[in-house]
């Protein structure tokens, strides 16, 4: 598992103030609106099923998820966005792949290269680092589970691969099926701690430094916390010792 999945992980333990839950409900919306403007039913509309569903993970409200998907199909007044994913490389050679969508090109290109400049990263040309990248689907099920059938279930449901990473088990697929994989393994009685379609990098980068550490969750911080970005994907490795101690 990449670091930036363990540190998801902390963060998620540490849990969300209002306010950065209110910020996270924001940016689902926005990512709704945008798939539903290739139809508004999740019926038939692959993109907006997932976004959809993604949003009911993380318990936003249906009555916010209608009003997201009737302005993205038109019912609704709503901002035009265009999807960019800018790439970069924080300290300790770590390469980052940056999820926007944006209302203004040149203010999240600026935004963004101010992050990295102010913090110690450096922007990189599009495709430097993408080539590192590809899109899964990544379920994080409690370790208590029996392995071999929760190994069953996950294959049967559509899922490709299955390793332990310290106290849950990560199960892997394409990312299309991963909510339906999430469900299935929900009804079959295992404790699913996490669902998403992250992009996930073959190699990792491993840090050992901890300024190196600290300067990585600084500039994941700063990027979160940005209005435009949607997700932020790394492929830095570090232990969990380190990175609690670099998140204090």
């Amino acid at each position: 598992m990449s670091g930036h999945s363990k540190w998801a992980t902390i963060k998620h333990k540490k849990g969300a103030t209002d306010a950065k839950r209110g910020k996270l409900f924001a940016k689902l919306a926005r990512q709704i609106e945008v798939a539903a403007k290739g139809g508004g039913d999740v019926d038939m509309n692959p993109t907006l099923r997932t976004s959809v569903q993604k949003a009911k993970s993380a318990q936003m409200t249906n009555e916010a998820i209608d009003r997201a998907v009737k302005r993205g199909s038109g019912n609704a007044e709503g901002d035009a966005y265009e999807s960019i994913m800018y790439e970069g490389y924080a300290p300790g050679g770590a390469a980052l792949m940056i999820d926007v969508l944006t209302d203004n090109r040149n203010r999240s290109g600026a935004d963004i290269r101010q992050i990295f400049s102010k913090l110690g990263g450096s922007m990189a040309e599009p495709g430097a680092v993408g080539w590192q990248f590809a899109r899964k689907g990544v379920i994080m099920v409690d370790a208590s589970a029996d392995e071999d059938e929760l190994m069953m279930a996950a294959l049967e449901a559509g899922a490709d691969d299955m390793v332990q990473v310290g106290e849950a088990f990560q199960v892997t697929s394409d990312p299309s099926p991963v909510y339906d994989i999430k469900t299935a393994l929900e009804t079959g009685g295992f404790t699913v701690q996490s669902a998403d379609s992250p992009m996930m990098a073959e190699n990792l980068v491993p840090v050992t430094d901890v300024k190196d550490a600290k300067a990585i969750l600084r500039i994941l911080e700063a990027l979160e916390d940005n209005d435009d970005v949607q997700d932020v994907f790394s492929n830095f490795d570090m232990s969990d010792d380190l990175m609690e101690a670099a998140a204090e």
